[in-house]
């Protein structure tokens, strides 16, 4: 029996979804392809019509949980700049609800035993994310990428300590160090001879 191509499209999207949220929950090696079809509501079989391997489809999704991210991100410094950025990323919201949240801060030890095409295409995609976060740094930031990254890395660390640690209230307290460490990265700095005047 033959499918019309709209059919195999929303099977191939539920895939996705459910994968894509396994993956940052439950991490990559955890989830299993039986459970990620029978979560998507299709059998085993359905799989390879859509993919070619697990790998393959740990690769879309993570390219397009990174696109989701970029697009957020966008959205938020439209909206408020990197400091309204900063406290979205860093909220509780976010840290309870891995399976919705950053992929990077979610997958990133597992994303590092990934395939040299995986990390290539995650490499590529945080790079425009760290592109778009280097533009809206105030003016006088000087190797703006640089700070981006120390940004970045930041959110992340904070992120991922926050969700492992015992206790809402120390959790909290890690989520606003956090954020204001990383907008101290925001700060105009003072040139070295004037700190030394």
């Amino acid at each position: 029996m033959r499918y019309e191509k709209g059919r195999k499209d929303a099977s191939r999207q539920r895939i996705m979804d459910v994968a894509t949220e396994k993956f940052r929950s439950d991490g990559i090696a955890a989830s299993g392809l039986a459970g990620i079809m029978s979560a998507a509501g299709l059998t085993n079989g359905a799989f390879y019509p859509h993919f070619a391997s697990k790998a393959a489809l740990v690769r879309e999704t993570l390219a397009a949980a990174l696109k989701d991210q970029s697009d957020q991100t966008r959205e938020l410094l439209e909206a408020g700049g990197l400091s309204l950025a900063i406290d979205a990323y860093l909220s509780a919201g976010h840290r309870d609800n891995p399976g919705t949240g950053c992929a990077s801060a979610a997958l990133l030890p597992e994303v590092a035993r990934e395939p040299a095409q995986t990390r290539q295409v995650y490499t590529e995609h945080v790079l425009n994310l760290i592109r778009l976060v280097a533009a809206d740094l105030p003016g006088d930031v000087s190797e703006r990428e640089n700070v981006a990254f120390g940004i970045f890395a930041a959110l992340i660390g904070t992120l991922e300590l926050s969700r492992a640690v015992d206790g809402a209230e120390l959790s909290d307290r890690i989520l606003a160090a956090g954020a204001a460490a990383a907008k101290q990265l925001l700060a105009p700095r003072q040139p070295v001879e004037e700190k030394l005047s």
